[in-house]
């Protein structure tokens, strides 16, 4: 039995547990994934104007997950996605491991041991928060299944048994299409959510300069916001939604991945780089800051580009505005790499050897 915080339309949920029921099942795993928060709490969340209905939700989800008990007694263990409950203590995992005796692994593909100010709620987020949850969570854990080496790093610290799964994609799925080759205006894009918008505002400076060298668009999908202006630049500003999101990696001609150390100090280093992946999984490059699993992921120089002053960010982009075939060979070299060594299949034989080794 694996629980999640969030529904499908959250990548966490729908890349690392979701994507491998039916791979499991192959292998002789039966895993259902039962979410905190549904669909419609999930929607607004992140919109403090609903606080209101989203406050109902939670309480609603928390009754409906100590439902999920009866279902946790014919489990042979318990997936926990982050954690069951994204308020309060860690009773859903006390009672099914230290009551049950069931077997937990934990799945981290975030930094969730640090705590920050949610961008949304500010502290008020923070404050319904339980403090050491992660930690007390690691410390039951059987194994716990990390997002990239620096939560590996992290987990080891505390005495327990790390195993690192970075988040994939299918490939099958998520695949390149073929492009216009007279295009003259390359897209420069980025996908993301409303608390990592922020990561991108602050390359602005940088895309506006290059604006007045170089021809191209923005496209930025899931910031959150209703307008995204840059002065030079044509911006395409779209809401993230779930039937279009292949598509849009696929519309792009570069891809941009900054992360900013400061604004969220702690958290970045946790970072599993999976846009990374779904980039080179579509076949275009990209320019990345290396923190995280970003430091980790693809070949710098053969992928993709490493920038993390103003100055590398211009100089990178430069390299591939100036340069369609340059675009063209390192995004090619990316998918190769995508499928090599993120495959889908290799990644469900390490999960399910993860499973049967905590039941034991």
């Amino acid at each position: 039995m694996a629980v999640a915080s969030y529904p499908v339309e959250a990548a966490a949920t729908r890349f690392r547990l979701q994507q491998f029921v039916a791979l499991l099942k192959q292998r002789g795993i039966d895993m259902t994934v039962e979410p905190f928060l549904n669909a419609k709490t999930f929607k607004q969340l992140y919109r403090r104007r609903s606080w209101p209905r989203t406050a109902g939700g939670l309480l609603a989800s928390g009754l409906s997950r100590l439902t999920d008990l009866f279902s946790a007694r014919g489990a042979d263990l318990i997936l926990v996605q982050r954690e069951a409950m994204m308020f309060g203590p860690p009773l859903f995992e006390w009672l099914t491991t230290k009551i049950m005796r069931r077997p937990m692994v934990l799945d981290l593909d975030d930094a969730t041991y640090v705590s920050y100010n949610s961008p949304t709620y500010g502290g008020i987020g923070r404050a319904i928060k339980w403090s050491g949850k992660t930690d007390t969570l690691i410390s039951w854990a059987a194994s716990v299944i990390c997002g990239n080496r620096s939560i590996a790093d992290y987990v080891s610290g505390k005495g327990a048994r790390a195993r690192i799964i970075p988040t994939v994609v299918d490939t099958n799925v998520f695949r390149p299409v073929n492009r216009p080759a007279n295009e003259s205006s390359p897209v420069l894009g980025w996908i993301g959510t409303h608390s990592t918008f922020p990561y991108l505002e602050t390359i602005f400076p940088v895309l506006t300069d290059l604006a007045r060298e170089y021809d191209f668009s923005l496209k930025v999908v899931g910031a959150g916001k209703d307008h995204v202006e840059l002065p030079g630049v044509t911006v395409e500003n779209l809401p993230w939604k779930l039937d279009r999101e292949v598509e849009d990696f696929q519309s792009i001609d570069v891809g941009l991945y900054p992360i900013d150390e400061g604004l969220y100090p702690g958290w970045a280093s946790g970072k599993s780089g999976f846009k990374a992946i779904q980039y080179m999984a579509v076949g275009i490059p990209f320019v990345a800051t290396p923190v995280g699993g970003s430091t980790d992921i693809g070949e710098p120089g053969a992928t993709h580009l490493l920038a993390r002053t103003s100055e590398e960010w211009h100089k990178a982009l430069t390299e591939l505005l100036a340069n369609r075939e340059r675009r063209k060979a390192m995004g090619a070299t990316g998918r190769q790499h995508a499928i090599q060594h993120y495959g889908l299949q290799d990644q469900a034989d390490k999960l399910a050897d993860v499973l049967r080794e905590a039941v034991g």
